[in-house]
Parts: C-alpha cells; sequence; structure tokens
C-alpha cells in the first residue's frame, strides 16, 4: 500500500471528477438495490392476488430506474475516465521531468529498455487501476454491504444459514488477491526482461545483420519471450482454477435460497416474493465479489506498476546543485583545470578508470586527448560539463570548482558533439537550431558552413527544410557528424569539447572543419578527443591518455621528441607522411 501512496497528490487536481464518480456510484447502488424489492412487489402484490395496475404500474417504475441507471452510469464512467486520463498524463510528465533530471550514472542503472516501460506499460497500469478502483473498486463494497442488509432485513433465519458459505467465499477471495500480487510481480519483471531483449535488438538490429547474428537475437528473444508466456500461464492457470470455485459457491448459495427459502414459503413464514428478492440480493453480493476476483489482476498489476515507478522516483540523481549552488558569471573566461582527479564508474565495481589527472587550459587553446579505446577519453571529459562527479580531486572552469556552481549554467558554457552523431526527427532547420531554437536561418547556415555541411545540405530538394529521420538514419556517418558540429556551433560556446566527432569524415573535409572552426576559436576553448591522430596534429596542448593515466604531454612536435607512446601512433597511422605535415 505504500506504493500506492504516491499516487494520492495525483489525485488531488482531480478531486472534484472522483467526488462526482465516487456519488454517480453511490447513487447507482441504490438504484440497483431498490430493482429486487420492485420484483418482490410484483410477485406478492401484483401476480399472485392478480392485480394488473401492480404488475404494469412497478414494471414502468424499473423501466425507469433502468433507464436512470444507464444515464448514471454513462456519468460515472465519464468522470473515472477523466480522473484515471489526468492521473496518468500528470504521473508521465513528473516521470519523463525526474529521468531528465537524471545524471549520467542514474541512467547507466536504469535500462532504457526499463525506462520505457515505466513511462508506458506502467503508467497506463496505474490509470486503469484508478479508474478500475472508481468504478468497480468501490461499488463492490457497497453493493455487498448493501445486499448483505437487506438480506438480514428479508430473512434474518436464511441469512444465518448462509454465512457459512459466505464465509468460505470470503476466505477464498482474500486468498486469491494474496497469492495474484506475488506473480503478477514475477510477470512484470519477465516482461522487463522482454521489452529490454527488444529495445536492445531493434536498437542494435544493423549490428546484428552485420555480423550475421540474427539467429542468435533470435534465439535470445525467443527465450525471453517464452519466459514470459510460461508466468503469464502460470497466472492464468491459478485464475481460471480460483474463477470456477466461486461460481461453484454463487450456484450453492442459490440452491440453499431456493431448498431453505422454497421451505419457509411453504410453510408461510415467507413469501414466495421475498424468496426470490433474497436470491436477486445474493446475486447482488455475490456478483460483484466474482468481478473483484476478475479484476484483481488489474489490482496486482497496478500495485506492481507503482512499486516499479516508486523506484524511479526514489532514486536521487547522483549529480545534483549544492545548497546555495551559484551561477556561473557572464564575463566568466572559459579556462579549464583538473587537480588530482580520480573517477570510477559505480556500476563497474568501482574502479578507478582515471587516476591522478591534472592539466590546465586556456582560452584560445586547443586542447587534445589522445589514447587508444579504453583509455579513458571520454570518462575525462564528462567531468567537464559534470556528468559525472569526481571521486577525488577537482574540476574547474574559469577557476571556479564546478560543484559549486549550477549544472545549468555551467553546461550553457559548453556545447558537446558526441561519439555518436544523434539526430532527432524533424528538420535540418531544427536539428542544428536545437541548442538555440530563436537562432536565425543566417545564423544557421553560418554553422553549417563551419562544419562543412552547407554544400550537401543544399543539394537537398529541401535544403534546410530537409526531413531527418528518427536518429539520422536517412543521412550518411559523415553527414550527421557534420549537422553535429554545426549543432554544437551555432550557440558559440566558451567550451567546444568535441568526442572523435570527425571519426567518419575523410582528413580533406576534417582539415576544413577544423580551419573553419579556427577563424572563431579565439576565445573559445575547445577540447578535442581523437584516436586518429591526423585529428590532433594542430593542437596546442595533448594528452596522451594510457590506462586512464596521463602518459605524455605537449605539443605534436615535442611529443614526436620526447614520448615514444605518442611516436609509435604517429608511425602506425601517418608513416607514410601526411601532405602538408612535416615530423
Amino acid at each position: 500500500m505504500d506504493a500506492l501512496r504516491r499516487l494520492f497528490p495525483y489525485l488531488r487536481p482531480y478531486r472534484a471528477y472522483a467526488l462526482l464518480s465516487l456519488a454517480t456510484l453511490t447513487a447507482l447502488v441504490f438504484l440497483d438495490l431498490a430493482i429486487p424489492r420492485l420484483i418482490q412487489r410484483i410477485i406478492d402484490d401484483g401476480i399472485r392476488p392478480g392485480n394488473q395496475d401492480v404488475v404494469l404500474s412497478t414494471a414502468a417504475l424499473m423501466l425507469l430506474i433502468s433507464l436512470l441507471s444507464a444515464g448514471v452510469a454513462i456519468g460515472n464512467n465519464l468522470f473515472s475516465v477523466r480522473t484515471g486520463e489526468g492521473v496518468a498524463r500528470d504521473l508521465r510528465a513528473d516521470l519523463f521531468d525526474r529521468i531528465q533530471g537524471f545524471s549520467f550514472g542514474n541512467l547507466d542503472r536504469q535500462r532504457t529498455g526499463l525506462l520505457m516501460v515505466r513511462l508506458t506499460s506502467d503508467v497506463n497500469a496505474l490509470k486503469h487501476l484508478t479508474q478500475i478502483s472508481l468504478r468497480i473498486g468501490t461499488r463492490a463494497p457497497m453493493m455487498m454491504v448493501g445486499s448483505l442488509l437487506l438480506m438480514i432485513q428479508t430473512s434474518p433465519p436464511l441469512a444465518l444459514t448462509l454465512l457459512p458459505l459466505l464465509t468460505v467465499t470470503s476466505l477464498l477471495i482474500g486468498i486469491f488477491i494474496f497469492r495474484m500480487e506475488p506473480l503478477f510481480r514475477v510477470v512484470q519483471q519477465k516482461l522487463d526482461r522482454l521489452n529490454t531483449v527488444l529495445q536492445e535488438n531493434i536498437a542494435g538490429a544493423r549490428l546484428a545483420r552485420g555480423f550475421s547474428r540474427a539467429d542468435f537475437e533470435i534465439g535470445k528473444f525467443d527465450a525471453a519471450n517464452r519466459d514470459f508466456a510460461n508466468h503469464s500461464i502460470r497466472v492464468m492457470r491459478f485464475m481460471s482454477t480460483m474463477q470456477p470455485l466461486l461460481a461453484l459457491c454463487v450456484n450453492a448459495g442459490m440452491v440453499v435460497v431456493i431448498w431453505a427459502g422454497g421451505l419457509q414459503a411453504i410453510e408461510g413464514t415467507l413469501s414466495l416474493g421475498q424468496v426470490v428478492a433474497f436470491g436477486n440480493y445474493l446475486l447482488t453480493m455475490m456478483t460483484p465479489l466474482i468481478m473483484m476476483t476478475m479484476l484483481s489482476n488489474t489490482w496486482a498489476a497496478g500495485l506492481a506498476s507503482a512499486r516499479r515507478v516508486g523506484e524511479v522516483f526514489a532514486d536521487p540523481p547522483e549529480v545534483q546543485d549544492l545548497p546555495g549552488a551559484r551561477a556561473l558569471p557572464e564575463d566568466l573566461s572559459p579556462t579549464l583545470e583538473m587537480n588530482n582527479v580520480r573517477f570510477a564508474y559505480a556500476s563497474a565495481g568501482g574502479d578507478d578508470v582515471l587516476h591522478d589527472i591534472a592539466l590546465a587550459a586556456t582560452p584560445g587553446q586547443t586542447l587534445a586527448i589522445l589514447g587508444a579505446t579504453g583509455a579513458g577519453k571520454t570518462s575525462l571529459i564528462n567531468l567537464i560539463p559534470r556528468f559525472y562527479d569526481t571521486r577525488a580531486g577537482t574540476v574547474r572552469v574559469g577557476g571556479e570548482d564546478i560543484r559549486t556552481v549550477t549544472q545549468r549554467s555551467l553546461r550553457k558554457r559548453i556545447a558537446i558533439v558526441p561519439q555518436e552523431a544523434l539526430l532527432f526527427s524533424g528538420t535540418i532547420r531544427e536539428n542544428i537550431a536545437y541548442g538555440k531554437p530563436d537562432a536565425s536561418l543566417a545564423e544557421i547556415e553560418a554553422a553549417a558552413r563551419a562544419a562543412q555541411a552547407h554544400d550537401f545540405i543544399s543539394a537537398l530538394p529541401e535544403g534546410y527544410d530537409s526531413h531527418v529521420e528518427a536518429r539520422g538514419a536517412n543521412f550518411s556517418g559523415g553527414q550527421k557528424q557534420r549537422l553535429s558540429i554545426a549543432r554544437a556551433l551555432l550557440p558559440h560556446p566558451d567550451i567546444l569539447i568535441l568526442d572523435d566527432s570527425t571519426s567518419a569524415v575523410d582528413v580533406e573535409t576534417e582539415t576544413r572543419i577544423q580551419d573553419a572552426m579556427a577563424l572563431s576559436a579565439a576565445s573559445r576553448l575547445t577540447v578535442v578527443v581523437a584516436q586518429r591522430i591526423s585529428t590532433v596534429l594542430k593542437a596546442d596542448q595533448i594528452i596522451v591518455l594510457e590506462h586512464g593515466q596521463i602518459a605524455a604531454r605537449g605539443s605534436h612536435r615535442e611529443l614526436l621528441a620526447s614520448s615514444p607512446i605518442y611516436r609509435e601512433i604517429y608511425d602506425s597511422q601517418l608513416g607514410g607522411g601526411l601532405p602538408g605535415v612535416r615530423a
């Protein structure tokens, strides 16, 4: 129940609809409970004495009540749907906001497929839970209590005769509800696994095809799919066993009513109409019980979903603004310093991936970070915008310890072009202007020219209004990288970070991009991460990373003379020389 308490604040904005739903539900219960009494009147006061007027007038009243019940039921459904949809919309928005505030460490821990399930399936399960609770979850106990009271009023001895059967039925329902929740929790876990496998397969479809691993992926999905189906069958098997038992209880109850009630009617202690009314009240009481068991899967799924959504809200961002954090000054000089920095990923077992990193760079400089895959290059640059916090040491931008300033003000001064050039569905214009939505077309074109993207954009039929498919699927790797560079250049950041962002373009295009960016780099600090040595030749300072440590630093010429590691990289990549470059 603690997990469900999180829903209560989301009900407050819609309490008017919820109260109207409860009010219409109460009216509906009273109207439904009136029908058996009217049937009793038709039999005892109309049919038996042969009074046609009583039969017609009471039947007309039943018709009127039925029409009124239908109208009230429609209103109840509308109010409950409005409440459930509102709760789901607000919960989904808050959940999305929470995920947007996650640090990279949180996202490393919470897999994409699972977060997608939380935002979609789990929120929908809670929506259904809200709606069902306002319709049947509240109506069922009211119908049961009302029917039981009217049964006792009609014939206390007959009601007492049914007490053992009602007790057994209640115990069966309790066992059913108690067992369903853990079963559904396991089913939801299996569904999580299935969704994760599916999401990873779709994201890596090209890779699977490229390595002819389609059969392996099909097998992996089939295993997860089979596991989910097997556990779902267990739940359905349990439900299919319980429902006939409850139906048996209802039928046994009707047999008792006909037998014991019939005897009382023969003896004259009960009228025939009262026996029929009593039987109707029994059905009115037992039917909601059976409906509750049928809907207990909704309850169990909603409870499991509430726990899972609660886990997302309970996961605090690993990187947070400290109390009293201030914005970076507008006139900040974009310097960068790292002093004795150590860093480790929590998800990697806590072993340091960066050891005692110390560096400094000033405005107008290009700082290059070179190293093999796994050397720690991306880990290092992720510390600059504070995507992660250091384990030890400090990172300073403009002389300010980045832990003492707001993340928003820090990241507004930094632009990053990641290793994987990610484009959003929309237009080229919208993608380039992502960091500066109010940019003019002239500004967008200038950024595209600097990134050597203007020519291929202009060649497209729609130009800058050309459609971009999800993840930029309709552009080549080099085109996506150039569009990503244009997006980063447009806001004129104080610090520009290029994480191996020209790996998919040829050396000649890369050189033109570097020359164009150099024209506007006088007051900007540029950090370039690369594996290709041609990318870093013109850098003011080159840092060579090896196993998370700085193995060498200096300019290209200095490192050729002093660093065997750098010289080995240079010879292996450019042993034959590069046009316009001399050792």
